[in-house]
């Protein structure tokens, strides 16, 4: 074999929830938010919290857009801030580390929709002797909690490492978050392959970073002209077999 890293993908490749609908938890979490902060003695409303959510979407999109990220600490200080510029300072610690879990924890209770295919998938190629990596932005919901979904399906033991972008504070397509990824690894770009369903993101940014690349897509490999990836699968059950064609047994 001469490729000694894999890397995957979250959203779209292992789990199924676009990217946006991550805002479908927005009233559980800022039902929690009114009800944390009536605690601790600070009044607020249903209406201003709407407001100061959707205020953070502004401020956090012009931080993504610049492929750059910030811990989820950031977002509820920037919640929070929207209702009360010097609230998030006098905070305690302790209310702000129950606001940050009311706002990371809402995909538990209703987790996205996983690869039927990706536990055997995933299992075959470790068994195979690669080396596996989750690498991915994040949304609204933070790596940690996003590990304990991969966990709930059983999914986290195949990786040897997980590069989430709120943590690394670099998002897809730029190349350092794969580079990082691979150091992480202690593999080669050239001897690593990435998987995802995003043309810019994923092939993209893995070729950026001197990386081969396998789409996830229902398009053939020819109708997705210059910029096609090295492969196309349509789910990650047939991964292994694309991967075999990438890197043949001597």
């Amino acid at each position: 074999m001469t490729v000694r890293a894999i890397t995957i993908d979250f959203w779209g490749t292992l789990l199924f929830d676009p990217p946006s609908s991550d805002n479908r938890y927005k009233t559980r979490r800022m039902k929690d938010f009114e009800t944390i902060l009536a605690g601790a003695g600070v009044r607020t409303s249903a209406t201003a919290l709407d407001r100061a959510y959707d205020e953070s979407a502004s401020h956090l999109g012009r931080i993504w857009a610049k492929h750059r990220d910030v811990p989820v600490e950031d977002h509820v200080r920037a919640i929070v801030g929207g209702i009360d510029r010097a609230l998030a300072i006098r905070l305690p610690g302790d209310v702000l580390a129950a606001l940050v879990d009311a706002y990371a924890r809402p995909i538990l209770m209703v987790p996205p929709a996983v690869d039927d295919g990706a536990l055997k998938a995933l299992r075959t190629l470790r068994d195979l002797g690669y080396t596996l990596a989750v690498v991915s932005n994040t949304m609204r919901t933070p790596g940690v909690t996003l590990r304990r979904v991969l966990e709930r399906y059983g999914l986290l033991g195949c990786f040897a490492h997980t590069a989430f972008s709120d943590e690394t504070r670099v998002r897809k397509p730029d190349p350092a978050i794969f580079l990082g990824a691979l150091r992480a690894l202690g593999a080669e770009p050239a001897r690593a392959i990435h998987v995802g369903d995003d043309a810019i993101l994923d092939v993209e940014g893995a070729r950026a970073a001197g990386m081969r690349v396998v789409q996830v897509t229902d398009a053939s490999l020819k109708a997705l002209g210059a910029r096609r990836p090295d492969a196309v699968v349509s789910s990650l059950a047939a991964l292994p077999a694309a991967i075999a064609r990438l890197d043949p047994v001597p």
